[in-house]
């Protein structure tokens, strides 16, 4: 039997074969979610966080560009502020030219050989290494990194840093012990025997992450390394901190050097750099439709180029709604509306952003939002009683503002909360809920990322008409929920909006999917819908080969029907 069939499928004896799937079902990983700590006061992960927040205090960290084993720092010299308080600089960091991409290129496909090659168990046994480092050794570090960079809360930081980003590495493992399971049928082994090889692609993914969520920065490079591949991870410049707090710990782990490089880069260099190379395997992509859509445009233009046809995965936002029904219930419509609208700022993609409510229970709504707005601080991070922050840097902020000025202007919009916003400390926008006379005002269909959420209030005997406006006033299609407790009226609404959401959610609030409970992604504007948390996803970083060993010579080549 040959090598490349004892690696990859069946365990031989004189007597029999076994398929993998039956070895390993005995061992088979099985992952759980991370529990979220509650930070309750005069806890231990109180008293932790605040330890590990006094250790940065006064620190700037310089996190180098690192190729292989080889720490790099350029002229190009950036710092990384904190969004609630500008003056103070967290990090510093340094731009890769071109070369220096293309250096960390040729680092990936040399370090891909060895890595490949090795058994799905090892790869993964070093990535949930990691996560357990994440879970104690290393938590609080993650928190307090993503404090100071991103201006989370520590409950906001706690299930993003650490809950999902350890729960993206679980069952990344799991899912993808999982897809490689599968064997095809062999009816006469001893005659014939088909198997499948569960490879990485050729060449290099490029890894683009986004400031909102560190976990979401920790996994586009290290899910296709589970599988076998080798990655550049570029982190947002507004989240370089957290994000190399991660690549330390994934290199302390036991990922080896070159399998992920981490290549802190001006958007556009490393765009042009990584679509120019024949080894471009694949782009994980989270950011905006503008970026995403120059990259797609980028790789097509290049194909004649390229060794395979690069695989691209992009999530890039949405303009999120609740629709509300009547039949509502009124306080979790309101709550729902302050926790998907305001937590993180807006800045989710996923957040609430517009909402459709009938004139029946608007009275009722209204008042009880005010109230609860009223109720919702905006601070320091470092404050236990912060909802909201400050938004990522002075261009977010210029761009809230923009539509806070339009907002105010505009005759048909009027201010129920907030509306102002200060940069003078930090990038502070207040949390402001607009009613909307008009549907289609571009401030109900354009996505803000800001704690800004608009209301449009319409006659109850109008339903399926809102109904049909709102399935096409947004190109989005990330995630929507619905309000009712009508059983038939949860039943209409649901299938009506079938194509207008990736994640669709029935008396819940547009925002909090789980990895392993709700898989993440959008379709229309909002990206490929991969489903990040799913196994679907794990399925795009391996290029199956099938194989046919035959036992028995062939000693005719005619037919049966020729004899």
């Amino acid at each position: 039997m040959s090598a490349l069939l004892k690696r990859c499928i069946f365990e031989c004896s004189s007597k029999s074969r076994l398929s993998i799937k039956a070895v390993r079902a005995s061992s088979a990983y099985v992952a759980v979610n991370d529990p979220i700590r509650p930070f309750a006061p005069d806890s231990q992960e109180r008293k932790d966080i605040a330890e590990a927040l006094k250790k940065y205090e006064g620190t700037v960290i310089d996190c180098p560009i690192v190729i292989g084993d080889e720490e790099i720092r350029t002229d190009q010299v950036r710092k990384q502020v904190s969004p609630f308080d500008h003056k103070r600089t967290v990090a510093t960091y340094y731009h890769a030219t071109p070369d220096l991409i293309q250096k960390a290129i040729d680092s990936n496909l040399k370090a891909r050989v060895e890595w490949e090659k090795r058994p799905l168990k090892e790869r993964s046994a070093i990535f949930l290494r990691a996560a357990d480092m994440m879970v104690e050794k290393k938590r609080m570090d993650l928190l307090a990194t993503t404090m100071l960079g991103q201006a989370k809360t520590v409950y906001q930081a706690e299930i993003d840093a650490s809950c999902e980003l350890i729960d993206f590495l679980r069952f990344n493992v799991m899912f993808g012990e999982k897809i490689t399971s599968y064997q095809p049928l062999s009816p006469t082994p001893e005659v014939t025997l088909n198997s499948i090889s569960y490879r990485g692609l050729e060449g290099f993914w490029a890894a683009v992450c986004p400031f909102n969520f560190t976990a979401i920065g920790g996994n586009l490079p290290s899910a296709p390394a589970i599988m076998g591949n080798v990655a550049l991870w570029k982190p947002s410049d507004t989240a370089v901190l957290s994000n190399y707090t991660v690549f330390k710990i994934y290199r302390e782990a036991g990922v080896p050097p070159g399998v992920i490089n981490f290549i802190p880069a001006d958007g556009p260099v490393f765009g042009d750099t990584v679509t120019a190379s024949p080894h471009l395997a694949g782009i994980n992509f989270t950011g905006s439709v503008g970026t995403f859509k120059t990259l797609w445009k980028q790789v097509g233009n290049n194909l004649d180029t390229y060794i395979n046809y690069p695989r691209l995965i992009g999530e890039t936002g949405g303009k999120n709604m609740h629709f509300v029904h009547s039949s509502a219930n009124v306080d979790s419509v309101v709550n729902n509306i302050i926790r998907s609208g305001f937590e993180f700022n807006g800045q989710k993609c996923s957040a609430c952003s517009r909402v459709y409510i009938p004139q029946s229970i608007w009275s009722e709504v209204k008042a009880k939002l005010i109230e609860e707005a009223k109720n919702v601080k905006m601070g320091s991070p470092m404050d236990k009683d912060t909802f909201v922050t400050a938004v990522i840097d002075d261009k977010s902020f210029a761009r809230n503002k923009n539509y806070l000025d339009y907002a105010k202007s505009n005759q048909n919009i009027t201010i129920l909360t907030g509306g102002n916003c200060d940069d003078s400390v930090g990038y502070f926008v207040e949390p402001t809920i607009l009613e909307v006379k008009d549907p289609k005002d571009k401030i109900m269909n354009e996505e803000i990322f800001g704690p800004i959420v608009s209301i449009h209030v319409y006659p109850d005997n109008q339903l399926m008409e809102t109904v049909t406006l709102a399935q096409t006033t947004s190109p989005f299609a990330l995630t929507a929920a619905i309000f009712a407790e009508d059983e038939d009226v949860k039943a209409k609404l649901s299938e009506a909006f079938r194509y207008c959401a990736g994640n669709f959610y029935i008396n819940d609030k547009s925002t909090g999917s789980v990895v392993g409970q709700q898989p993440f992604g959008g379709a229309r504007l909002s990206g490929t819908n991969d489903k990040a948390g799913g196994p679907l996803y794990m399925a795009k970083f391996i290029t199956p080969l099938s194989i046919k060993e035959t036992f028995v010579p062939l000693n005719n080549w005619r037919y049966p029907c020729m004899e």
